[in-house]
C-alpha cells in the first residue's frame, strides 16, 4: 500500500480516533466509509471497517501499531487484497501477503480480494478422484476424496499435526499444491512446519500462511481467508489444492475476542451470533469444481475427548465428515490414534474403485466384530476357534495400522498387505517376523518399478475383495514379490 498522505490527497476524507479497545478502534469522520473498506492511519497502520453507526465507524486493526486517541485515519476506497501467484510457492507469508522472512520480496504475484463468494452449484461437480493421505488406516477405512471438506478433531497432543504433515507430504509428492494455514500458534510451531517442508524437499509445492499468538487478533482472524484465497488462485488454474486450516477453534476464540471488544451481543459460550456463518462461508469455498479442486482439512481441538462442543459441532455440520483422534487410543500407544468407529467420511467412498470400496466395507465390518470379541474376552469367557481366528487377525491388522509418522505408504501397497492378512499368508509365523515381512513387501512395491506396475495392473482388473483373496491364496508369490504372469 502507499502512504497515508497519498490516500488522504486522493480520497479527501479524514477521520480521528475516538476510542481504542485493543484490536478495535472507534473513529469519527469518514462520511463515505463503507463496510469492509481498508483504512490507513497516519502511523502507517492498516485497518478494516467492520461496522458503521451514526456517530463513528468500527475499525479492526490488522497491524501491530501503537494507536492512540486523536490519531488521523484516511479511507483508501479499496477492499482487502492479498498477493497470489506462483511467487507464493515455497514462501511463508502473513495474511496480508507479507513474507515472514523479510529478506526477499514476493515476485510473480498479483492482488486478489480476500473475501469472495463461494462458487454456485453450476460450477461444481461430484468428487471423483481419491485423496491419498499415505496413512494406512485412513486410506483403507476412512477414505478421502479431492474436493472433500474433512474435519480433523481431537485433544491436544494426540497426533493430529503428525497426520496433517503426512497428508501434506503424500499429496505434495503427487503434484498437489499444498497450503498450510497456521492460525495464532506459537512461533515454534510455525518454524516446525517450515522445517518439515524444507527437509522433505517439497517447497515448490507448498505455501505457509501463518500468524503467531503475538499478532493482532484481526490479523489472526484473516489467516484462513487468505489461505483460501491463495488456494482459489491455483484452483482457477486447473490445479488440485490441499488446504490445511490449523486450527479453527483458535480462530473462533480470536473472533470472540474481536466481537466482545466491538461490543457485540454475545451468544452461546460468549461467541458471536454469526460465528457459524464466519466459518461456513469459508469452508463452502472449498470443493470439487469443473476446473480444479480444493480439499480442505480444518482442524478442531476437543477437550477430554468431548466432540459435542459448540464450535466442534458447528464444524462437523458444515464438513463432509470428520477424523477423530482419541486420547484413550493415544495413551494405549496406538499411532495414529484414530477411532474408526467415531470417524465419518460422507463422500470419500464415491472416489473409490469397486475393489477399494469392497475392501473398506469388509474392513469396517471386521473391526466392529473384532471390537465386540475383545470386549467379550474381557469377561474371561473361553474363546472358540472362530473367536480365536478373529482375535488373531485383528491383532495382525492392528500391527498394520500402527504406522510411524514419517512413513508414507501408497494405497495399493496397503491393499496388497491387507489381502495377504485375509488370505492367511502370515498365520503360522510370529508377529515380529510378520511385521518385518510386511515392511519388505511394502519396500518391494515402492522400489521395484516392474513389480509395482504389475501389482497396479492386477488390482485394476480385480473387481472384488474375495476374488483377490482367493487369487493370493492360490499364488502367494504375488505378495512376496515373485510375481508370475
Amino acid at each position: 500500500m502507499t502512504d497515508f498522505d497519498t490516500y488522504l490527497d486522493k480520497i479527501g476524507e479524514i477521520g480521528f480516533v475516538e476510542e481504542v479497545m485493543h484490536s478495535i478502534v472507534f473513529a469519527s469522520g469518514l462520511p463515505k466509509a463503507r463496510p469492509n473498506e481498508v483504512v490507513i492511519f497516519e502511523s502507517g497502520d492498516i485497518g478494516e471497517i467492520i461496522s458503521l453507526n451514526k456517530e463513528n465507524v468500527e475499525i479492526l486493526i490488522l497491524t501491530s501499531g501503537n494507536l492512540k486517541v486523536g490519531d488521523k485515519v484516511a479511507r483508501t476506497d479499496e477492499l482487502l487484497q492479498v498477493s497470489v501467484g506462483d511467487g507464493c510457492l515455497g514462501r511463508a507469508i502473513d495474511p496480508l501477503g507479507r513474507p515472514l522472512d523479510t529478506s526477499k520480496k514476493l515476485t510473480n504475484v498479483f492482488p486478489k480480494p480476500i473475501d469472495t463468494p463461494p462458487h454456485g452449484i453450476i460450477g461444481r461437480k461430484q468428487v471423483e478422484k481419491p485423496l491419498e493421505t499415505g496413512v494406512t488406516l485412513i486410506d483403507l477405512v476412512i477414505p478421502l476424496a479431492k474436493g472433500q471438506r474433512q474435519l480433523v478433531i481431537g485433544d491436544r497432543k494426540t497426533g493430529k499435526t503428525e497426520f496433517l504433515l503426512q497428508t501434506l507430504l503424500s499429496q505434495a509428492r503427487r503434484g498437489t499444491i499444498c497450503i498450510y494455514a497456521v492460525i495464532g500458534q506459537r512461533l515454534l510451531e510455525i518454524k516446525k512446519r517450515q522445517e518439515f517442508i524444507e527437509a522433505n524437499g517439497i517447497r515448490d509445492k507448498c505455501v505457509v500462511v501463518a500468524t503467531s499468538s503475538f499478532d493482532p487478533a484481526g490479523l489472526i482472524f484473516l489467516t484462513p481467508y487468505t489461505a483460501m484465497t491463495i488456494a482459489e488462485h491455483f484452483r482457477d488454474n486447473g490445479m488440485d489444492v490441499l488446504l490445511i486450516l490449523d486450527e479453527m477453534t483458535t480462530h473462533a476464540k480470536f473472533y470472540r475476542e474481536i466481537s466482545l471488544l466491538a461490543k457485540r451481543f454475545p451468544g452461546r459460550n460468549s461467541y458471536p451470533g454469526d460465528v457459524f456463518y464466519a466459518h461456513a462461508r469459508l469452508i463452502e469455498r472449498a470443493g470439487n469444481f469443473k476446473r480444479g479442486s480444493i480439499s480442505a482439512l480444518p482442524v478442531a481441538e476437543s477437550i477430554l475427548g468431548d466432540i459435542s462442543g459448540y464450535i466442534q459441532t458447528n464444524l462437523m455440520s458444515m464438513t463432509d465428515g470428520h477424523i477423530f483422534f482419541d486420547i484413550d487410543l493415544y495413551n494405549e500407544g496406538k499411532r495414529p490414534a484414530v477411532s474408526p468407529f467415531l470417524s465419518v467420511t460422507r463422500v470419500g467412498h464415491q472416489a473409490q474403485t469397486v475393489l477399494e470400496r469392497d475392501i473398506s466395507r469388509n474392513l469396517s465390518n471386521f473391526l466392529v466384530n473384532y471390537q465386540k470379541m475383545k470386549q467379550f474376552m474381557h469377561f474371561g469367557a473361553e474363546a472358540g476357534e472362530t473367536v480365536q481366528k478373529v482375535i488373531s487377525l485383528g491383532r495382525k491388522i492392528d500391527i498394520l495400522f500402527d504406522q510411524p509418522g514419517e512413513n508414507i505408504i501408497e494405497l495399493n501397497a496397503n491393499i496388497l498387505v491387507v489381502t495377504g492378512l485375509w488370505a492367511g499368508i502370515w498365520n503360522q509365523i510370529e508377529d515380529s517376523l510378520m511385521e518385518k515381512q510386511i515392511e519388505r513387501v511394502i519396500l518391494n512395491y515402492q522400489t521395484d518399478t516392474r513389480y509395482k506396475s504389475e501389482i497396479d495392473l492386477l488390482l485394476a482388473k480385480v473387481q472384488s475383495f474375495s476374488e483377490l483373496v482367493n487369487l493370493v491364496r492360490q499364488t502367494p508369490e504375488i505378495i512376496t514379490g515373485r510375481f508370475n504372469t
